[in-house]
């Protein structure tokens, strides 16, 4: 364990990235589910949203406990989550306004079926199932990449189900951003 102000600065800026970035999601993911939600759409799994807010937030917070980062980021796993991250951003892109961190549909609402989504169902899923793993790996934090990546594994298993069940019921046009 290396306290977060003897970090190399690379290690600092990358944190940074991934911490803002959830910020940033969550404002977004918040506009979001409003409108929606006034657009008469229906929140589902809502109990089981505060686990994936904890898993999360004690996610980050581990790895930047437990991590010891390297002098310099392992260039292979670092180029991988940049491959990671244009997925990401892909998938947050074609979902436009219908994306949340929340699960919310409504009878009259798409289903997004261009993008990445003709070749994934869940590719945000994939993405966060990626970036648990490589996150601490690149701070060499080996242990909190395994235990994150069971605990999400188990979350998503049920979410995924409740989703697709979710989106079953939704027409087969695809939406328009």
């Amino acid at each position: 364990m290396t306290p977060l102000v003897d970090w190399p600065i690379w290690a600092v800026a990358f944190i940074a990235y991934v911490f803002l970035q959830r910020m940033i999601e969550l404002v977004i993911a918040r506009r979001n589910t409003a409108r929606l939600l006034k657009e008469g759409g229906e929140e589902f799994g809502q109990r089981g949203y505060p686990l994936f807010i904890i898993l999360h937030t004690l996610w980050l917070l581990c790895v930047v406990a437990l991590a010891v980062p390297g002098s310099e980021p392992p260039s292979l796993l670092f180029a991988l989550f940049v491959v990671v991250q244009g997925l990401r951003y892909w998938a947050l892109v074609t979902l436009g306004r219908w994306w949340t961190t929340r699960l919310v549909s409504g009878p009259d609402f798409p289903r997004v079926k261009r993008g990445p989504y003709r070749f994934l169902s869940h590719p945000n899923y994939l993405v966060v199932v990626l970036e648990i793993a490589l996150v601490p790996l690149i701070l060499n934090e080996v242990t909190v990449a395994i235990v994150f990546s069971i605990l999400n594994a188990m979350l998503l298993f049920w979410r995924i189900r409740m989703e697709n069940s979710v989106l079953a019921k939704r027409g087969g046009l695809d939406a328009k951003a």
